[in-house]
């Protein structure tokens, strides 16, 4: 049996590889950076594809089903993450492919009705969710929500993306944090903005540190990102059907909510992007289910129109500083003027 590899395959293997999938029930994911097909006789028995830390795209014909070729090409993927430095691997798959996986040393992170993420590190998600508590002191009851400035008993949370972060930003999170007696404010991760995470984070650290009960945090690779929200930055992709926003939700709910001890997640009303928009209806009719409130508080305008981070970044590209200055704090505004570095 061949193996043939593609950076990723294009022409003629692309589109065999395009019609092997849909006929076993999947689609080509266009974000892929490497495929590895076993190939008999001209035609494909199984393959596995790579999106940077993400196993996905993975099919083994049912003719080939008995040899082992799930293990070969996992084995071949997880090879070529390694010759990359990426050893922290994600796997998105089918419900039924749990014990598969399992076998080859994945540990089930969260699944929906229809999907399922896995990893191969053990307790990977619940250390990480510990991490995070230790840093800031939440595990060991130095900050409780009866103890902290605010709402009594109530924690809040905010997911934020922030490139950059804004006045919009600010004002979402100050409204929340007068609501709680803590707010925990997570920064993606992800870096597929045009500013990094490790910039985007110390903007938002920076911009809310005169909120004594506000704790800001990675999101690591855990909540929207590649692997647990897959179509989350795809700007063109509108029927918010498509995007796997159960599975991101899941994860908040299950891993970060419960052992943290938030009970409210605070998001900002979205007229621009319609995956946000989605992403903020779905998560009205799911999280109450985990006895989490969803608030939504209402986008900060300026001159009639709601101040949105898109808007700062045509701004920025347009060189128009001045613009800008009225739309993001100060340590925004001085990092975009390349007036200083922005350190926590």
């Amino acid at each position: 049996m061949e193996i043939r590899t593609g950076f990723p395959f294009r022409g003629k293997m692309l589109n065999e590889l395009r019609s092997f999938l849909a006929h076993n029930g999947l689609r080509y994911d266009q974000r892929v950076s490497y495929s590895l097909c076993f190939v008999e006789n001209d035609v494909i028995a199984a393959t596995g594809s790579l999106d940077n830390n993400v196993i996905k795209c993975i099919a083994v014909s049912k003719d080939f089903q008995e040899r082992g070729l799930a293990a070969g090409v996992v084995s071949g993927l997880i090879e070529e993450a390694a010759r990359n430095g990426v050893f922290h691997l994600f796997l998105f798959t089918k419900l039924e492919n749990e014990l598969l996986f399992g076998n080859l040393g994945f540990y089930t992170v969260a699944k929906t009705a229809d999907v399922l993420l896995m990893e191969n590190k053990k307790n990977g998600i619940s250390g990480f969710v510990a991490s995070l508590q230790r840093n800031t002191g939440n595990s060991a009851g130095v900050m409780t929500a009866e103890n902290a400035s605010g709402g009594a008993g109530k924690t809040g949370a905010v997911v934020m993306n922030c490139n950059p972060f804004t006045n919009g930003h600010r004002y979402l999170i100050e409204t929340a944090a007068g609501q709680c007696g803590i707010l925990h404010i997570f920064v993606v991760s992800e870096n597929r903005s045009v500013f990094p995470a490790d910039v985007r984070y110390r903007l938002v650290k920076a911009g809310s540190s005169h909120i004594p009960h506000a704790l800001i945090h990675p999101t690591g690779p855990y909540l929207i990102s590649a692997a647990t929200f897959p179509d989350y930055f795809f700007k063109d992709t509108v029927d918010p059907q498509k995007v796997n926003t159960t599975l991101d939700l899941t994860i908040f709910a299950e891993h970060f909510a419960r052992p943290m001890g938030i009970n409210c997640r605070f998001v900002g009303t979205e007229p621009f992007d319609q995956v946000t928009a989605g992403y903020n209806r779905r998560m009205k009719e799911f999280l109450p289910h985990y006895a989490i409130e969803v608030i939504e508080i209402d986008r900060l305008e300026r001159g009639g129109r709601a101040i949105s981070a898109g808007r700062v970044r045509e701004l920025y590209t347009e060189g128009k500083m001045e613009e800008i200055r009225k739309m993001v704090p100060e340590a925004t505004f001085e990092f975009l003027n390349g007036e200083q570095e922005v350190s926590c």
